[in-house]
């Protein structure tokens, strides 16, 4: 893996003050052949989507990871799947990302047969406000 000394803007800094590189996800390479990166913001919103579509048991080093939101596609579509998502995902963040972000709000919705997350969250270390979009169509299909 190649780091790059000279460009801080590829690093994120974690709460410890440890220097990180911020891979892209999913993995890939970059034009120049070298392994993607991404700003720090782009960052924890695809830590976040690993968070939400991990199913805890996926990681063999990690089996608790995840919040098993995709457990629920094929549930029927209702408010109470909704709330189910709504209380996995709160969770799931807090746990495994609490030292990156403050959630502020999940919002699950259901319709016809798309689920959308919508998560409200502020960056600890830059206190930024961020709201991000997941969705999953075929829910309940």
């Amino acid at each position: 893996m190649r780091t790059h000394s000279d460009a801080p803007e590829y690093y994120s800094y974690a709460n410890q003050g440890e220097r990180i590189m911020s891979l892209d996800y999913p993995f890939h390479f970059d034009t120049r052949g070298h392994t993607a990166e991404t700003s720090e913001d782009e960052h924890i919103r695809d830590l976040i989507e690993q968070v939400l579509f991990t199913a805890p048991g996926e990681r063999v080093n990690r089996p608790t990871f995840g919040c098993g939101l995709l457990q629920l596609v094929f549930a029927p579509n209702s408010d109470a799947l909704a709330a189910t998502s709504q209380f996995l995902v709160q969770g799931a963040l807090q746990q495994w990302l609490g030292d990156l972000i403050v959630v502020e709000s999940v919002q699950v919705e259901n319709e016809d047969s798309t689920l959308r997350v919508t998560i409200q969250y502020v960056i600890r270390r830059t206190q930024t406000r961020t709201t991000a979009d997941f969705v999953r169509a075929g829910v309940g299909a």
